[in-house]
């Protein structure tokens, strides 16, 4: 059993630097994502470091796979994705993709806020695309102050201050694609004035 285990952990290194490669990620920014050294990081892909569950599950979060996948544990026969929903502050984010890098999707639930709370604008690195499935989103974007009702979309670049909230005192529940490096969610349409006539 002890050799099976060694086994499996000295798989764990190789295993973690493919898919950073695979991923196209650097050391760097894969220890800004999980407050891991890149000391440290180097060393578990290396096997110079054994891996513990407190280094595995952030890593595992980072490169959107399950620790089985990390330590390559047997199949189970359950072919169902077992999402993880996150919630905190009256939000509760989905994940619908299991990758690092690239447009990540979420489906995100938004329950109504405090009246006389006062919206909190962010601004950060990335373009956003959004969809609403049910209820009424406000959505503040610049010096945009928006309603969108079901089936509406917007898109914006995530540079631009922000800020998501239900519209009325229904819960709000939306899609939204987000790519870090300012990934567009899809082609625009010409314009009319560049039509020709």
């Amino acid at each position: 059993m002890d050799d099976d285990l060694d086994q499996a952990l000295d798989a764990v290194g190789p295993r973690l630097r493919a898919l950073r490669r695979q991923r196209e990620t650097t050391l760097a920014d894969l220890s800004a994502t999980t407050g891991i050294s890149v000391s440290t990081l180097s060393r578990l892909e290396s096997g110079d470091r054994r891996p513990t569950l407190e280094l595995l599950l952030p890593l595992a979060r980072a490169h959107g796979v399950t620790l089985d996948e990390l330590v390559d544990a047997p199949p189970t026969g359950d072919p169902r994705v077992h999402l993880r929903p996150l919630t905190r502050q009256g939000m509760t984010m989905v994940p619908l993709t299991r990758r690092a890098g690239g447009i990540q999707a979420y489906k995100i639930v938004l329950q109504p806020a405090d009246p006389g709370a006062e919206p909190r604008l962010q601004t950060h690195e990335g373009y956003e695309w959004l969809y609403v499935l049910n209820g009424r989103l406000r959505a503040i974007i610049g010096e945009h102050d928006l309603v969108l009702v079901p089936g509406e979309a917007a898109e914006f670049d995530t540079h631009i201050p922000h800020w998501f909230g239900a519209a009325d005192r229904e819960p709000v529940e939306f899609l939204s694609l987000f790519g870090k490096q300012g990934e567009r969610a899809h082609l625009r349409a010409r314009s009319k004035s560049k039509r020709e006539g």
